[in-house]
């Protein structure tokens, strides 16, 4: 079976092909997305123009990811998009665009979860099997999951205020490192000194598993005002960025007696966030090339789970959502 998953969620305009085999296993076939430049000038999402952008992409991006995988239309047999969380304005797009293709080849429709889709996008490197966790961190997001089964999931740790990639933004803005910040701050911080600036590690004395980059973030600023050069700012910070996200995971996987990690979201591509995973001595699965972003492969991977696990089609009449919990505590 070949799924075509959408996600409009936020920026970027992904839509994704993915084979579902008999066996269950799975193939990316197409991964095509939109990566919208205009939010540059803001140093930010605008709400508004993602929703614009959205519509005047879609479907250009869906013939892309159609000629990619090399299958007309009518192969198709099943759709999946983000239904949330996210922007409202962007998600409709993607949503309804679904839906009607659906309507239109008759075949089944997933609303899916965007937070289900960067787990599941780890399933295109090695087969997921529960029990494992879970830790999704990017823009927007900063949750640790329990898996205890397969579509199950247990909310045992998130940000108590900014999300880890909302911070790495916001710290290359006051640095003057450009946007996107985890990708700016990781180049820069390749130049410079990582104990330059000294930080303290956020939350290091609790007892469950939250993260907090609010209070990182203003040390940050406090640091920029002081005169640290942006390349040692970007080590500084990112250094105990990961060491935050690594440590808390980690102590929550051996208390909880997991063995796999599933890390996931665009923070995941991080490459000293890879490194310092790589030398806990769990097995640290990251999703594949590309699908570290929001994307349609990681939507259409999550419809095939569904569908493997014999998941009942969503109906027509479902709508979008700005929040809605995956999982919670």
């Amino acid at each position: 079976m070949l799924i075509l998953g959408v996600d409009t969620s936020c920026d970027d305009t992904g839509v994704g092909v993915v084979e579902l085999r008999p066996d269950g296993s799975v193939a990316v076939r197409a991964n095509r997305v939109w990566s919208q430049a205009v939010h540059a000038a803001y140093g930010g999402v605008m709400p508004e123009l993602a929703s614009r952008e959205h519509v005047e992409r879609i479907d250009r991006v869906m013939q892309d990811a159609l000629q990619e995988a090399g299958i007309t239309v009518s192969e198709l047999g099943a759709v999946a998009a983000t239904s949330g969380p996210g922007l409202v304005g962007a998600l409709l797009v993607g949503l309804m665009y679904g839906k009607g293709l659906a309507q239109a080849l008759d075949i089944p429709f997933y609303a899916t979860h965007h937070l289900e889709g960067h787990i599941y996008a780890a399933a295109s490197e090695e087969a997921l099997s529960a029990p494992y966790l879970a830790l999704v961190v990017s823009g927007g997001h900063t949750h640790l999951f329990d898996v205890p089964q397969d579509g199950q999931y247990v909310l045992v740790g998130a940000t108590r205020d900014d999300a880890a990639g909302e911070a790495f933004d916001k710290v290359a803005r006051l640095a003057g490192l450009g946007y996107p910040g985890g990708p700016a701050v990781s180049e820069a911080a390749k130049r410079g000194d990582p104990k330059a600036v000294a930080f303290r590690v956020p939350l290091a004395g609790q007892s469950g598993y939250d993260f907090s980059f609010s209070g990182l973030k203003t040390a940050a600023l406090l640091a920029h005002r002081a005169g640290a050069k942006p390349e040692d700012l970007a080590a500084s910070f990112q250094a105990v960025a990961v060491k935050s996200l690594v440590q808390t995971s980690v102590r929550a996987a051996h208390d909880l007696g997991r063995q796999t990690l599933v890390v996931s979201g665009g923070v995941a591509a991080n490459a000293a966030l890879r490194e310092a995973f790589g030398r806990t001595g769990l097995r640290v699965v990251f999703p594949g090339r590309g699908l570290n972003t929001d994307n349609g492969a990681m939507i259409a991977l999550a419809g095939a789970a569904a569908i493997r696990a014999g998941r009942a089609p969503h109906g027509l009449s479902d709508g979008a959502e700005a929040y809605a919990p995956l999982a919670r505590a």
